[in-house]
């Protein structure tokens, strides 16, 4: 009963702490994710952690695995998971979420170190072992289609607009008098 309470006390204080703080989020009651660098920025990271049962006698559960970590290779999230680890183990038996972010935070360059962000490039490596490299081009990306026009959709169009290519002024203006005698001989029915 007492690893509930504790975790009690650390969800009150992780919520405290990082209130207003974008980069962390509740996931749960025992799933936290925390984001280190900004978006966009080419060594951020996101950090998701839960916690089991018996937390904080047990060490909680470390993942990279969401969708913002895609840009990172396999063994970059493997140290950053493998340096957290160690940190759990110095701290096992105490509430150490917040540990675990600002070591996080602090260490971003020597945890993303050995990140090379992805480019528009592919490795291929050949049965021989040789390594090719080949660069996406813009002209196999498909480009957008521009609405085409006809002639006659053409001269309609340039009949109605000005020099500055605007409408002119009261272009779907009603007839006040048609309009008038319209409704006013339906009402006399």
């Amino acid at each position: 009963m007492a690893a509930n309470e504790d975790q009690e006390m650390e969800l009150e204080a992780l919520r405290s702490i990082y209130e207003g703080d974008d980069c962390f989020k509740e996931l749960g009651p025992t799933v936290f994710q925390y984001r280190v660098g900004d978006i966009g920025e080419v060594k951020a990271f996101l950090v998701e952690i839960s916690w089991p049962e018996s937390y904080p006698e047990t060490a909680p559960t470390i993942t990279m695995n969401a969708f913002f970590n895609n840009q990172i290779s396999h063994a970059v999230k493997q140290n950053i998971i493998n340096k957290l680890q160690e940190q759990v183990e110095a701290n096992l038996g105490t509430s150490m979420m917040y540990t675990l972010f600002e070591y996080a935070k602090d260490n971003k360059e020597e945890l993303m170190e050995n990140h090379q962000p992805f480019s528009n490039s592919t490795t291929l490596i050949g049965n021989d072992g040789t390594v090719e490299g080949t660069n996406i081009t813009q002209s196999s990306k498909k480009k957008e289609k521009k609405e085409q026009l006809t002639k006659s959709q053409k001269r309609k169009l340039a009949d109605k607009i000005d020099h500055k290519g605007e409408l002119p002024r009261g272009w779907n203006w009603v007839d006040v008098i048609k309009h008038l005698s319209k409704t006013g001989s339906a009402e006399d029915d």
